[in-house]
């Protein structure tokens, strides 16, 4: 009897866990069909069960970004490719734009963010809600027009060296993407840290090769979708390159936070709010907002140095590289540039005021970032509902803003594939809100776009005066890979000729 109570009363419990799996089960098949159903109206490639378009996309990162603009002339507006179980919704239109972009709810980078976490941690660019908040409110002063001062002073001293570089490759064809990459690193080498590290004199610094390739790989992950997990990334000969990079980066940013620790608490007798020194590099400012380290920790403070030696020396550098480009191909727009410089500025000293006045160079720059934006798509996560263009867009969706498109929309721009600096003058049509994104847009644009417009222009200024420019590649040669940026997969190939006069190679 006590046998046969214990089978029934254990038929019972399977029963019941039976009945607990089946209904768990169906509310998953509900919540998928529902999701599905959210989705119906969104066009996209033709997928398989369960690994969705990923047998599509294990091709070269050159292959990956042809066929996501064919994808967009063949499907419309919008469309989206299915990685596995993930819809990655494409948006190309202000229409689908905007409500994104200018939501104060989707703010979340997409989930691929945290392959730049072991390097960056969680600060500015990989982090999200009050954090991301919080660090936002804290670093926008770090900004402001007095350090803007500052960093014009460092931009010019380097693009110098930058100049001085250049004059080895006179008269030949060369690749200007790894001299740009080097003045860059440089450049924001000496605003983040206060640190000069020389690259453009030493092409063999540990931490420029570490740099390189940490930023190398991860742009190589955002598009592998067989590198996903990191059980099977660690396992491979990138994921130890991956480490050891890690370990050199983060080996130089320590050594340059612990020693510029110590020289602010001699400068300070303990108390960073003392300091009479003067204050040149974004380390010294998160150092006297540490308050031993109650706000910042150094942990802290090394996140976001690293986040703006990533995004500072890739999006300068990709700017002047392919700002020379454009200019190497349209050579009157030099000219233009040069006879407003003269005209406007003659000799005087160029200042974070008066370089606003070469509405030239501002539309050269604005025409070329629309033809090759920085930053090609930008990705969010999405964890509310949000409609776009008629389409209620579930939590678990990641969006895209091909911005590359966007900014080629011939409603806005005619003849939209053309360089033409003209449409950005002051008496050019005037552009709806997000129809040009450079540097993204709402709430969580890119929080250093004015210092990186400011070194852009000092560096193309200079370099245009001491060097006539030609670009090697037609546009139709171009061979496009979307990366964190927008590159070429044969680089920028440019010749340079020196100008007449030999004194006009350096901006003071």
């Amino acid at each position: 009897m006590i046998i046969e109570a214990v089978l029934a009363g254990g038929s019972w419990v399977t029963v019941f866990l039976s009945f607990c799996l089946l209904s768990l089960f169906s509310t998953l098949l509900v919540q998928r069909g529902k999701f599905l159903h959210d989705l119906r109206n969104v066009p996209y490639p033709t997928a398989l069960p369960i690994i969705g378009n990923a047998y599509q996309l294990n091709c070269t990162q050159e292959e990956f970004f042809q066929k996501l603009i064919k994808w967009a002339y063949k499907f419309g507006d919008i469309y989206l490719v299915w990685v596995g179980l993930r819809p990655f919704i494409f948006l190309y239109k202000v229409e689908a734009v905007q409500p994104l972009l200018s939501s104060s709810i989707h703010i979340d980078k997409s989930l691929e963010y945290q392959y730049l976490k072991p390097w960056l941690g969680t600060g500015l660019v990989t982090s999200n809600g009050e954090k991301w908040h919080f660090r936002r409110k804290l670093l926008t002063p770090t900004f402001h027009s007095g350090l803007l001062e500052t960093y014009l002073k460092t931009a010019k001293e380097e693009t110098n060296v930058l100049i001085s570089c250049l004059r080895n490759e006179v008269d030949k064809w060369f690749d200007i993407v790894p001299f740009a990459k080097r003045a860059a690193l440089d450049i924001i080498c000496d605003t983040a840290m206060g640190y000069k590290l020389n690259s453009q004199r030493n092409c063999e610094v540990c931490y420029v090769n570490a740099v390189n390739k940490i930023a190398s790989i991860v742009q190589m992950r955002f598009t592998n979708v067989w590198l996903t997990f990191d059980s099977i990334f660690k396992l491979t000969k990138t994921g130890h390159e991956h480490d050891e990079s890690i370990r050199i980066i983060q080996k130089f940013v320590n050594k340059v936070i612990a020693k510029r620790k110590a020289e602010w608490k001699l400068q300070c007798d303990d108390n960073f709010n003392d300091s009479t020194k003067k204050r040149r590099a974004l380390l010294d400012l998160l150092l006297e907002m540490s308050h031993n380290g109650t706000v910042l920790s150094d942990e802290d403070i090394c996140e976001e140095v690293n986040t703006f030696m990533y995004a500072g020396h890739d999006t300068l550098s990709t700017s002047i590289s392919w700002a020379l480009y454009a200019l190497g191909r349209h050579p009157k727009y030099q000219e233009k540039i040069l006879k407003e410089y003269n005209d406007v500025l003659g000799t005087d000293e160029i200042t974070l005021e008066n370089i606003q006045k070469l509405t030239w160079l501002d539309a050269c720059i604005k025409e070329q970032w629309r033809l090759y934006p920085v930053a090609p798509l930008i990705a969010r996560q999405i964890y509310k509902p949000i409609e776009i263009m008629g389409n209620q867009i579930p939590p678990g969706s990641t969006v895209l803003v091909n911005s590359y498109l966007l900014h080629r929309d011939d409603r806005y721009f005619p003849e939209p594939h053309v360089y033409r600096p003209e449409r950005f003058l002051s008496d050019g049509p005037k552009l709806p809100p997000y129809a040009f994104i450079p540097f993204s847009a709402g709430s969580r644009n890119c929080i250093g776009w004015k210092f990186a417009t400011l070194v852009i222009k000092v560096a193309i200024l200079s370099l245009i005066k001491a060097f006539h420019v030609e670009a090697l590649d037609k546009e139709d040669q171009l061979r496009f890979i979307s990366e964190l940026v927008l590159v070429n997969a044969n680089g920028i190939r440019l010749k340079i000729t020196p100008r007449e006069r030999e004194d006009s190679s350096s901006v003071s």
